[in-house]
């Protein structure tokens, strides 16, 4: 496996610009099922994730053109095999988003139960028990979901907790129901606003993205369109937090940063200076140990979970004693192990770590157990003293765009060690 070998202690500095949502891309690229025509994506990052999804798609039939613009023609509207198989959906949980498309446009789908990160229970039930509130009727058998429906049926569906992908793959569904759907409980990321946006853009009637209810009033048929990924507020918020662990100075550009307001707000009260305006976020750390900062996760628009790792290196080697709360994933500091074998000193008690930050840490051989993870241990390995090698480093590969060519262009020391 490749691993990234990191020479500690550079500050960083300069400009850099986000990849495209990965987040925002996935279930968007599933929602192209839904069309009658081609869709063009602008801006999707080159991840490994999307490479998996496109290899979903064209297993079942789909044709994905690449033009000279690095835009991508996707026709996913006559496909040949409704199933998803478990050689390709083992490594992505975000391949149950073709399920509810597939059963509204084909009636049926075969979907592998899904693998992805082991951060922790993801359950499909909330996704499956909506669509059977929807007329689906659904077997599991031989490590697979077998749905089918003659025709989706509007209905007023209540999820049993807040789930993203479960709230994105429902509200595609709906898109071609009969009838109007109105979902309560759900996510209210800004992610769940663009998979709207595009879908509208197709022909859906979709309003209240965002808020605590969703109404989709199904609609015959959706079209092609052509669309713009907004780019990833995580990725941002993880550029934030290198900089701030390495008495850095950079400006972030094409960033909303409403997007990541909780983000910016915690890392500001842990010393450097950031502003920001429509479209860029900068930030200059000149305190030479960040202050300790107590953080606990929960649904948007409260701190993301998926920036939880990566905030417990600020306070690794912060000035005092911080808490984290771990309250959207059970399974989620995996990587605390590995942050304490760099000298980091964190108590775990269920989903409670403490932190009691120290002046300095030490690079060593770790290895990432997750996409975020991963990120923590890069971010550990810039503010280290010595080399700090990550192994298994196919989970950043996943979700962050060439992250040790951003980082190296920042003025970090990372070398890509081949297999």
């Amino acid at each position: 496996m490749e691993k990234l070998l990191i020479k500690g202690g550079n500050s960083l500095s300069g400009k850099i610009s986000c990849s495209g949502a990965k987040n925002a891309a996935l279930p968007m690229i599933a929602s192209t099922i839904l069309s009658n025509e081609s869709v063009v994506l602008k801006n999707l990052p080159y991840l490994q994730d999307i490479t998996t999804m496109f290899e979903l798609l064209g297993s079942m039939g789909a044709e994905i053109l690449l033009d000279e613009n690095m835009d991508f023609t996707i026709s996913s509207f006559d496909l040949k095999d409704i199933q998803a198989r478990y050689e390709l959906v083992k490594t992505m949980r975000a391949s149950i988003l073709v399920l509810g498309p597939l059963v509204a446009k084909y009636g049926k789908a075969r979907i592998a139960l899904p693998g992805g990160c082991a951060i922790g229970s993801r359950p499909v039930n909330y996704h499956l028990d909506a669509l059977k509130q929807l007329g689906a009727k659904i077997k599991l058998k031989n490590g697979y979901i077998e749905a089918s429906a003659n025709k989706l049926v509007g209905s007023n569906i209540r999820f049993d907790g807040v789930t993203v992908t479960g709230t994105e793959n429902i509200m595609m569904a709906a898109t071609l129901a009969q009838g109007v759907t109105v979902l309560t409980n759900v996510a209210k990321e800004p992610e769940i606003i663009d998979l709207a946006d595009m879908l509208n853009s197709m022909g859906a009637d979709i309003k209240g993205a965002g808020t605590d209810e969703i109404t989709i009033k199904g609609v015959n048929e959706l079209f092609g369109t052509s669309f713009t990924i907004p780019a990833d507020r995580i990725e941002a918020g993880t550029y934030l937090v290198a900089a701030a662990v390495t008495n850095g100075s950079i400006t972030i550009d094409s960033i909303n940063p409403n997007r990541l307001m909780k983000v910016i707000n915690m890392i500001e009260r842990s010393g450097p200076k950031i502003s920001f305006d429509d479209n860029s976020i900068s930030i200059s750390m000149d305190k030479d140990r960040p202050d300790p900062v107590d953080i606990t996760t929960a649904p948007f628009p409260e701190f993301p979970t998926d920036m939880q790792a990566q905030f417990s290196v600020i306070n690794a080697i912060s000035r005092g004693v911080s808490n984290i709360y771990e309250t959207v994933f059970e399974n989620r500091f995996m990587h605390i192990l590995e942050l304490n074998r760099m000298g980091c000193d964190i108590e775990v008690k269920g989903n409670h770590a403490i932190i009691k930050g120290v002046e300095s840490i030490y690079g060593a051989e770790v290895m990432a157990t997750d996409l975020r993870a991963s990120a923590s241990l890069i971010l550990a390995g810039l503010c280290a003293k010595g080399e700090t090698v990550v192994d298994r480093i196919y989970h950043i590969d996943r979700g962050y765009e060439r992250i040790e060519e951003k980082l190296n262009y920042l003025g970090a020391n990372i070398v890509r060690l081949p297999s």
